[in-house]
């Protein structure tokens, strides 16, 4: 799933008339940046949530040449049903029982077919999610979670005795861990993936390489110009 819901406020005026999914860098949308690596490491399914401005991601992707993977779009009312909310909305166009859910405003050249096969080892070992955590950026100093030497992630640095991470918006989940959430309702995802890691369900890797969230102009045009360099560098 390819979450492409947001308005983008931060990034403003520029999403005022393009949805953030379809900001271009590197001389194509964000959204099919996420799409082409999909679809070389063989996924078979997408699902697209669009709310903000949807009609014009609707628009776009179907103008996307046919390929072996089949796009389905799950779209919400505004302002949007929040992370964990969409995903639970999503469930029966996602009909698997693990699935891959990434943010269309992240950029990051990752071997998604090598993170899949790792995130499946540790959710048939008994977790429900399994996270990319990267370096905190500049933006985001205090991190999300902490990664913990067993591979576990924790709700807080102190309690894994290691550095706090930031969620780097891609992560393999279970589908048991949204089923029970009501459908239909603005749900976030943070709360629900704490209440998984306090009952040790929760696993993740630390990303060296390029990500960027591009939330802001200037990480926008920042991103912009690393761009040639970036496109050779893979996860």
């Amino acid at each position: 799933m390819v979450l492409a819901a947001g308005r983008g406020e931060r990034l403003r005026p520029i999403t005022d008339t393009c949805p953030k999914p379809l900001v271009e860098v590197g001389g194509k949308a964000l959204i099919d940046h996420w799409l082409e690596r999909l679809a070389e490491a063989g996924c078979s399914r997408a699902v697209v949530n669009p709310c903000w401005l949807g009609e014009r991601i609707v628009a776009h992707l179907g103008q996307r040449r046919r390929s072996t993977m089949e796009l389905l779009f799950s779209p919400e009312p505004a302002p949007g049903l929040e992370t964990a909310g969409g995903v639970r909305q999503a469930l029966p166009l996602l009909d698997a029982e693990s699935f891959l859910v990434v943010n269309a405003d992240v950029y990051c050249p990752l071997d998604v077919a090598a993170f899949v096969r790792r995130a499946r080892q540790r959710l048939e070992s008994g977790f429900l999610a399994h996270l990319l955590l990267v370096p905190n950026p500049a933006h985001r100093p205090q991190g999300d979670f902490a990664l913990g030497e067993d591979a576990m992630v924790y709700p807080d640095a102190q309690e894994a005795r290691g550095t706090a991470l930031t969620f780097a918006g891609i992560g393999f989940y279970r589908a048991e861990l949204f089923r029970p959430l009501p459908a239909g309702v603005r749900t976030p995802m943070a709360p629900l993936l704490r209440a998984a890691m306090r009952a040790g369900k929760v696993s993740g890797e630390r990303h060296d390489g390029l990500w960027v969230d591009v939330g802001t102009p200037e990480r926008l045009e920042a991103l912009r110009r690393q761009l040639p360099a970036a496109n050779e560098e893979k996860a």
